[in-house]
């Protein structure tokens, strides 16, 4: 029995044109790493992870900022058929002891600096290091390791990856990922966004994400194509870039700061032919804005921890703003009502929920969560609010838990945020609810102003602007004005910890 993930990665590199000169990593000018080096790399490491004892299905944790080397740690857990489980390197140690617990790991790699915490924490496994440079006792033990040329079994529904959900609405869930999950995911996006062995992917994204990880990485080793992969996004090394990549996928945030950079030119992007963006809503200003300065339009797709991409805007075909596109090819969506579970009608709101071989295995150690969510039809409860037009699009409204009940109406931010983002002088908007004596909950309006806005809009002209387009129950009770929005590391405004700021 071949080993599902690991082996297809090998054999599409193996198989993809010459063109580029096997060259997995490269930057501006020059090779940095070609694939024979890289998967030696994580030959080795596959060593050392034996060496630590870790056997097929036991878990490997990796808190380590983003390095090639810790992507061979990812490819070396395939090889070995252990269960990569990347976490974010913002965590705390408190939090960090959670995952832990939960995962019941057999190895923890962390940065240097955090390795006698780790210890603390993992006292029954073994605790390896890695920085953000490479260096660390991973890598000194790899170059005395000799590579491991053996390959661990493993079949489609074998896991290959736990992924925590962020955990806003109680304690994170770790999402089971299997080889197919992956894999099958993965080789539909080489083929609807046209990626090829000529691509050159530029990467700014962290690595324990479904975005940086699975569908960037994934997609560059399944097309053999080559990728500039910067350890973070950094503005003057993303626009000195840019001129020698295909391709980029960003959130919105990265495009936001493009786009406030005179140096972003259309002269510096005309060859390219492929921006993306997810992982957190594109606002349609950005879109306009993106487009009239270089002449593209950003490809806007949707996927999240559990389902990896589900629906993407084609590549060749209307790309609708506001929209996260067509249901991706084996994949399948619908929108229900989130009480009855009665599928809606044509632009009705309900929740969305999804099926295909993009759909994870269920929540690590979470039967009844895992059966609450994941429905015996097949069907994932996404969570995200959506509705589905005439021609198949669908566009996400808001998440479940963000729907706002004031005196027993439904409120959905994102129709209000929409009508304050396109207010002169504001550059985004977040709306939740708070608590209300009189009816459970009211409406909230956060604004980010333009500094440079003269005059700056106030609470009295957003609520003018906003008076007879809004029926009078969604109107804001209040408005605020803050300097920046709350974000995860991906670009996701917190509403979790707006609603407990202005509770």
């Amino acid at each position: 029995m071949a080993n599902h993930l690991f082996d297809a990665l090998i054999q599409a590199r193996a198989d993809a044109p010459t063109s580029n000169g096997g060259a997995l990593f490269v930057d501006n000018t020059s090779i940095i790493l070609d694939d024979t080096a890289f998967f030696n790399l994580s030959a080795r490491i596959s060593s050392v992870l034996l060496d630590a004892r870790v056997k097929p299905g036991d878990r490997v944790a990796v808190q380590v900022h983003k390095s090639i080397e810790a992507l061979a740690v990812y490819i070396a857990c395939l090889r070995i058929g252990a269960v990569f489980l990347p976490l974010n390197t913002a965590y705390t140690s408190h939090e960090l002891q959670y995952f832990i617990d939960d995962a019941t790991p057999g190895l923890l790699i962390v940065d240097p600096g955090s390795e006698s915490i780790a210890h603390q924490l993992l006292q029954a496994a073994q605790v390896h290091t890695l920085s953000a440079t490479g260096e660390g006792s991973l890598t000194t033990a790899a170059d005395k390791a000799s590579a491991l040329h053996e390959v661990v079994p493993r079949a489609p529904d074998d896991l290959a990856a736990i992924l925590y959900t962020s955990g806003t609405t109680g304690r994170s869930k770790g999402a089971m990922l299997t080889h197919d999950n992956l894999l099958s995911n993965a080789l539909t996006l080489v083929d609807y966004w046209k990626f090829s062995a000529d691509d050159v992917l530029l990467h700014s994204l962290p690595i324990f994400h479904t975005h940086g990880l699975f569908v960037a990485s994934n997609i560059i080793l399944l097309c053999g194509g080559s990728m500039i992969f910067q350890s973070r996004f950094v503005l003057d090394d993303v626009l000195s870039a840019l001129p020698h990549t295909t391709s980029m996928m960003g959130v919105p945030t990265f495009y936001t700061r493009l786009l406030a950079d005179e140096r972003f030119t259309p002269q510096l992007v005309q060859h390219m032919r492929l921006f993306t963006s997810g992982s957190a809503p594109l606002l349609a200003e950005t879109h306009r804005e993106f487009e009239a300065r270089t002449g593209q339009r950003i490809l806007e797709r949707y996927g999240m921890t559990e389902t990896n991409m589900s629906t993407s805007n084609p590549y060749s075909g209307e790309r609708i703003t506001g929209t996260v596109g067509l249901p991706l090819p084996g994949v399948a969506v619908r929108v229900c009502d989130q009480s009855t579970g009665v599928i809606k009608k044509t632009g009705e709101v309900g929740v969305l929920h999804v099926k295909g071989p993009n759909v994870f295995a269920g929540y690590w150690q979470m039967p009844e969560k895992t059966a609450e969510e994941l429905l015996p039809d097949g069907y994932f409860i996404t969570g995200d609010l959506a509705t589905i037009d005439e021609q198949g699009y669908v566009t996400i409204v808001g998440r479940s838990k963000d729907l706002i009940i004031s005196g027993g109406y439904n409120i959905y931010p994102k129709e209000i945020e929409l009508l304050i983002d396109e207010l002169e002088g504001v550059l985004e908007s977040a709306v939740v609810g708070v608590p209300h004596a009189d009816f459970g909950e009211a409406v909230l309006a956060i604004i980010v102003t333009d500094p440079k806005a003269t005059p700056a809009p106030d609470a009295t002209a957003v609520l003018d602007s906003l008076d007879g387009k809004l029926a009078r129950f969604k109107m804001p009770r209040k408005v605020e004005f803050v300097a920046e929005l709350s974000r995860n590391t991906m670009g996701k405004v917190q509403k979790n910890l707006l609603r407990e700021q202005y509770s």
